[in-house]
């Protein structure tokens, strides 16, 4: 990859400013206005700029990034506060707009997924097909033919619909229902994968021993309001399993100075071609056809606008000026998050009961720490009832063994994404019981580690409304409302509204949640569509 001067974004940590005062942002004719500079927005205005496009970009918060930020929680330590690996981001757009040339650098999390269990034994299921065989092999031999009959069910659904080169889903226009059951045909495993089974019912399916069936129940509720009980799950797991990154099927990684990197190149990039982004600037009202209104009063006027806020949220901003009918689907997607973030710095790596040392292979990848198929379901049912359960499910990153430059001499960090939490607490509030839910999931992960809590030098707890505070996320919900099959395909939003000259492009959008990129483009691509539309046309939003 070519070697590109540093990101003048991530010299402010996304703290860029306005570029000039808004009232003489406001005198200037745009051709566009992208609410939100997260990923997805930055990446939207620059494919619109590129295609010769007058674009502004107006972010409420103080630096740029939104969910996939970074802070310095503390001196020296820099972290991204919700988004924390990559894995889905488009390698249309990572090459149509040259990330790799701007500074952008992912390194492979190769050591997969590492499980330990209360037994004291351990699996590691590296992201290598060999080593991962062999692993099963010593660990749950008869599970061995088993495996490898689910993880094919999931090669051929990503064949089928994210095949390399032409012909992925992803890309806009959403597909139909009928184009999906078309790729489909003659494949009932791969279809019930994407819209039926549930992630117990799968892995039961398909293996016996109980520990394998609990080493990946966590990956079919990622981000998800629901139980690895609950039909439909095991499309969550397939979600974040379709990948394509340099090639690297359903493989995560981490990003070179921190997650925040993705939209802090990506906001270099919008800049480059004209772009001009700025920040602090919150918009009140979005005026269809006309432009936006901010906080301020200014009026900032554009044929289009492309909300990179949730549909909720871009729902508010609309006001009285939203087609009810959108509204009321709008309505119907669930956004209560019962996630929380926690960051930990950390004086040590995590020592694993199950496998000693504090350098080894396992480090490498990311460590679920697991529950029982009765905690799952009565945990998720606590949660939805504002009691905290006893214990989380935590994925545990550990981006420090990768990449030293993001904290000083002597210092890791530990990205922990816990499940589940209450939206709303039936006895108090997260102000008051913040610190608590700290406790409940370092003590989850104590249960397999011999150094933690002693090895934790400092925490951050984002709970949901922490969450929907800092980035603006409605309900706190990471992928802008829930990816199970009914919200997902040609059920999920897309980039066209109905009001005229509004859209969306964010998470809330086909294909999905997580650090994806396409969705901006995907939007992008949308506008510059209109020029071949006829006039008040705005077939395609449903």
């Amino acid at each position: 990859m070519p070697v590109s001067p540093a990101s003048s974004t991530a010299a402010v940590l996304g703290r860029i400013g306005l570029p000039q005062p808004v009232s003489e942002l406001a005198e200037r004719r745009w051709d566009a206005i992208v609410i939100g500079a997260g990923h997805n927005g930055l990446t939207c205005a620059a494919y619109l700029a590129r295609a010769g496009r007058k674009v502004l970009v107006l972010e409420a918060r103080d630096r740029v990034g939104g969910a996939c930020t970074m802070e310095e929680p503390w001196p020296g330590v820099r972290m991204s506060p919700c988004a924390y690996v990559a894995g889905l981001l488009h390698q249309t757009v990572i090459q149509e707009l040259d990330l790799p040339g701007h500074g952008f650098r992912w390194m492979p999390a190769k050591g997969g997924l590492f499980v330990p269990f209360e037994d004291g034994s351990s699996i590691q299921l590296w992201n290598d097909d060999a080593r991962c065989q062999a692993e099963i092999e010593r660990f749950a031999p008869k599970d061995l033919a088993g495996w490898r009959a689910m993880h094919d069910t999931k090669r051929r659904l990503r064949d089928a619909l994210r095949p390399e080169g032409e012909g992925d889903l992803w890309l806009d226009p959403a597909p139909d229902r009928d184009e999906i059951e078309r790729r489909l045909r003659g494949d009932p495993d791969a279809r019930s994968l994407l819209f039926d089974w549930s992630m117990v019912e799968m892995v039961e399916r398909y293996m016996d021993d109980e520990r394998m069936h609990l080493a990946y129940l966590g990956q079919g509720v990622i981000g998800t309001n629901a139980s690895p009980h609950d039909p439909g799950t095991a499309s969550v797991w397939y979600h974040h399993a379709s990948g394509r990154m340099f090639g690297q099927a359903g493989t995560w990684g981490y990003v070179e100075g921190g997650m925040g990197m993705v939209s802090f190149i990506l906001c270099d990039i919008a800049r480059e071609l004209g772009v001009v982004v700025a920040t602090g600037v919150p918009v009140a009202r979005i005026l269809p056809g006309e432009g936006v209104e901010l906080a301020s009063s200014e009026r900032i006027l554009a044929p289009h606008v492309i909300s990179n806020a949730d549909p909720a949220a871009t729902l508010r901003l609309l006001g009285n000026a939203a087609d009810e009918t959108w509204a009321a689907r709008v309505r119907q997607v669930p956004t209560a998050g019962v996630t929380v973030k926690v960051n930990l710095r950390l004086s040590e790596l995590p020592n694993f009961i199950a496998r000693p040392g504090l350098d080894r292979p396992h480090h490498t990848g990311q460590a679920n720490t697991p529950l029982s198929k009765d905690e799952w379901r009565a945990h998720h049912r606590m949660a939805n009832q504002g009691v905290l359960p006893p214990r989380t499910w935590n994925e545990l990153y550990l981006h420090t063994v990768f990449d030293r430059s993001v904290v000083p001499d002597g210092v890791h960090t530990m990205s922990v994404f816990a499940q589940y939490v209450p939206t709303r607490f039936q006895d108090g509030d997260w102000d008051g019981r913040r610190d608590e839910v700290g406790a409940v999931v370092v003590g989850s992960i104590a249960r397999f580690c011999n150094n933690i809590p002693a090895a934790v030098t400092g925490m951050e707890v984002l709970g949901p409304p922490d969450i929907e505070r800092r980035v603006g996320l409605t309900g706190g919900h990471i992928f802008q409302g829930e990816i199970l099959p009914e919200y997902m395909w040609e059920r999920r939003l897309r980039a066209r509204t109905p009001m005229p000259g509004v859209l969306l492009c964010g998470a809330g959008t086909h294909p999905g949640g997580s650090v994806i990129g396409v969705n901006g483009r995907n939007a992008a691509m949308e506008v510059l569509r209109d020029g071949h539309r006829k006039p008040g046309k705005t077939a395609g939003w449903w």
